[in-house]
């Protein structure tokens, strides 16, 4: 009996904002909000990536969260909660626990902070995790951001990972912001037998994506502009024609504006301001240290900057 091919994740993901209080303490209410938001406008929800603050969410509070949205109704289908930390123990904690709430798949950071462990230490750090977690339902997605990990994953390292492990190892995050990089993933990878899933990290390379067989778009400005970038990738996927339409070529020209604003400043406080105004809810500006928030200069003269190339964020109740 033929082995089916494992389901790869594919479309647009955000790596959801983290909310917290004036007390800095998480706020879980507003969180499964904005997850719901997230998913009604059409994106995955890639939890604790970089622009959730990652880095300042506790391993425990990443435990809870995960288990508050799955407590919420949020179906655990839509998840791919970012799981790679420095200490094997506790990547291999998350991992775990990320699979057996329903997970399909994990985005797992190198162990950043360590200088140039090499090609056989990447190879063993990722080995461990997934022989430690012992799970077949494991789909595991390789984390490329060298300029804050300063550990590439590079392309030998993925073939010698599919090689040992192709029905776990699932796809890559490129943030590199290297075309020629994403590009060569794609065009090597995305045609393995079981499956191997690209994303982009900018809505800014799907149309050069797509067409060649990226997956979509694990995107920072996803969590304030996901209906539009699920609107592009749906006609980036249809026919000939969508594709090629004026249209298609209209919306990739609006999401890149709205990108572009946001890439010229601190994302996470920006996306932060931006929410804080759109949802009356100034608590949305609060950041952890060592992060800054917007004062209410700098988040006006952003709001002007989108109202000036008419954007508005899509309201919460729809």
């Amino acid at each position: 009996m033929p082995v089916a091919t494992p389901v790869r994740l594919r479309g647009a993901y955000a790596p959801v904002l983290t909310p917290f209080n004036p007390d800095l303490s998480v706020d879980t209410a507003r969180f499964i909000e904005h997850c719901r938001w997230l998913t009604r406008q059409g994106a995955g929800l890639a939890i604790f990536g970089t622009n959730s603050e990652a880095a300042s969410v506790s391993l425990d509070e990443r435990i809870a969260l995960t288990e508050a949205v799955v407590e919420a109704g949020i179906d655990p289908a839509t998840l791919m909660p970012g799981t790679g930390l420095c200490a094997l123990p506790e990547t291999v904690r998350l991992t775990a626990h990320a699979v057996s709430l329903g997970a399909p798949g994990v985005l797992v950071l190198p162990p950043y902070y360590f200088k140039s462990p090499g090609e056989d230490g990447l190879f063993a750090y990722y080995s461990e995790i997934i022989e430690r977690v012992g799970d077949a339902r494991l789909a595991l997605y390789l984390y490329h951001i060298p300029q804050m990990s300063q550990v590439p994953i590079t392309a030998s390292l993925v073939e010698r990972l599919l090689k040992r492990y192709p029905d776990t190892i699932a796809g890559l995050k490129d943030s590199s912001g290297d075309w020629d990089n994403t590009r060569t993933m794609i065009e090597r990878f995305a045609s393995h037998p079981q499956g191997f899933s690209v994303f982009p990290a900018s809505e800014s390379a799907l149309s050069r994506a797509l067409p060649i067989g990226g997956a979509g778009c694990i995107s920072a400005t996803n969590n304030v502009n996901p209906a539009r970038v699920r609107a592009l990738i749906d006609r980036l996927e249809a026919d000939e024609a969508t594709r090629a339409a004026p249209e298609t070529a209209a919306l990739q020209a609006g999401v890149d504006t709205v990108r572009a604003i946001f890439q010229r400043l601190p994302m996470i406080p920006a996306m932060k301001a931006t929410l804080a105004n759109a949802r009356d809810a100034q608590s949305w500006r609060v950041v952890r240290p060592p992060l800054q928030a917007f004062d209410d200069h700098a988040a006006h003269d952003l709001d002007t900057q989108l109202k000036g190339v008419g954007f508005t964020v899509a309201p919460l109740a729809l």
